[in-house]
């Protein structure tokens, strides 16, 4: 909703159009449309009719909006992940990702073009550097830049970058498999956990030639299921690690049974913020929201976003 918002502002200044006026256009046209298209949509449509075309703008991160075909944006590379190779349908490359960042939020960016992943793995795109990034398209709340679009450096200083990950706030009967989300929602089930064990210095899990040496001494790790309501939909979540200990658990409560079942009901009724990566499970056909941060409910800063809400 605050990229609708932000998408309204800004047909607003460039059409002098009301505010107002526009959310009447925009609801009309959804409903012409039967409400098969997001607010967000129904806004570019409108914007589109208006005569106006964002495409050579260079806009802020926090302005972009879901289905945008050419985004130009400048930010500084506050993480560069590693470049993956794959084969996947008769087809092999190379994909890389970074994360930049403005004043505004931050944004994942994947690289899928040769040319482009080439300046990274020859340090002529370091973490710290301010790029600019034109002809992308936003997917799934990530920029992806193929050879039709630049990715450059820039002569541009930018101060005071947000470089907390930034969830945008999502229901649950709006999600996609793919997106990063933010939904307030309230705990209604909860599974006994499961343990597994991973490798001391990965993390990752073991082989079977880990297993045969004696030196590696497996490290025991948890896993969470439980199931959110947000008032709209119901979907089941998984929690690992640190995010568990964010519900309130103590490492003795997690990995022992016994002790998790005395707290077990005391869970249920819980409403937070959760924040994560939803996925497709393809081995039960079903979409699961991995968990990787929760924050509690602020009643006042709740109160605060429905006053500024009201004001506009």
């Amino acid at each position: 909703m605050d990229n609708y918002l932000q998408l309204i502002e800004r047909i607003s200044k460039s059409s002098n159009l009301p505010i107002e006026e526009l959310e009447r256009k925009v609801e009309a046209k959804r409903a012409k449309l039967s409400h098969l298209v997001s607010k967000e949509g129904a806004a570019q449509i409108i914007a589109a009719e208006l005569g106006i075309n964002f495409d050579d703008e260079k806009m802020k991160i926090s302005e972009l909006v879901q289905g945008m075909k050419k985004v130009n944006v400048i930010g500084k590379i506050i993480q560069l992940g590693p470049i993956r190779e794959f084969n996947k349908n008769n087809r092999q490359g190379k994909v890389a990702n970074l994360t930049i960042a403005d004043e505004t939020s931050n944004c994942r960016v994947v690289l899928w073009d040769t040319h482009h992943i080439e300046l990274i793995e020859k340090n002529k795109l370091k973490q710290g550097d301010i790029i600019e990034i034109s002809g992308a398209n936003l997917r799934n709340n990530e920029i992806h830049l193929s050879s039709f679009g630049d990715i450059k450096q820039s002569k541009e200083k930018i101060k005071d970058v947000v470089e907390t990950q930034v969830f945008p706030n999502k229901k649950l009967n709006q999600i996609q498999p793919g997106q990063t989300i933010q939904t307030r929602a309230v705990i209604v089930q909860t599974f006994e956990p499961r343990y597994f064990e991973v490798h001391p210095e990965t993390g990752k899990k073991l082989t079977e030639e880990d297993r045969q040496n004696p030196k590696i001494k497996p490290v025991k790790r948890a896993l969470l299921s439980i199931v959110l309501d947000d008032g709209t939909e119901t979907i089941r979540s998984v929690l690992f690690g640190e995010q568990i200990n964010q519900l309130g658990l103590t490492n003795e409560q997690i990995f022992s049974l016994e002790e998790f079942n005395k707290i077990k009901l005391s869970l249920l009724g819980e409403e937070k913020f959760f924040a994560g990566q939803v996925r497709n499970n393809q081995l039960y056909n079903t979409t699961d929201f991995v968990i990787q941060q929760i924050t509690p409910v602020d009643p006042n800063e709740l109160i605060k976003q429905l006053e500024s809400k009201n004001n506009l």
